[in-house]
């Protein structure tokens, strides 16, 4: 039996290449996290920092924003909750749901988290110089809305 041809690309294929900064640059937030005193942050807790400010926001609207399920985000929150980052209350515009928001103490690592990122892309653009970075940037964020739009089609 023949083996059918499987199309290659030539190089390292733009998801692969996407795929592998993100990865790395939420290992790297844990290895902040986690050099700052903070052994208890975990990888999967990025998906709480990335989707939730300082106003708070709901499970659900934090779970669509990362791309997860409702359950998976549950159970990263109660994590975070137990460990003394989160905290969840009545959402004042409807008593009924569940406000997640941060804990003195998650706020501030949160904005350590954050100064962390700055302090990264800082260092990029240093290395890769002001105006390649931002073409960097320009692309990858023009990049989101076509790939919605292909998936409309």
């Amino acid at each position: 039996m023949s083996r059918p041809d499987v199309p290659r690309p030539d190089r390292p294929p733009l998801i692969a290449l996407v795929d592998r900064a993100n990865r790395a640059l939420q290992s790297d937030m844990v290895r902040e996290a986690h050099r700052q005193g903070h052994q208890e942050v975990k990888y999967a807790h990025n998906a709480v920092f990335s989707t939730l400010n300082e106003a708070g926001a709901r499970a659900t609207n934090m779970a669509a924003q990362a791309g997860i399920t409702r359950q998976s985000m549950g159970e990263i929150i109660r994590e975070m909750v137990a460990l003394g980052i989160l905290e969840m209350r009545p959402d004042p515009r409807d008593r009924r749901a569940k406000l997640v928001t941060y804990t003195k103490p998650g706020l501030e690592l949160a904005r350590s988290g954050f100064q962390h990122i700055i302090d990264l892309e800082k260092r990029f653009a240093d290395e890769f110089g002001d105006e390649e970075y931002e073409i960097v940037r320009t692309v990858l964020g023009r990049l989101v809305p076509l790939l919605d739009e292909i998936a409309e089609e």
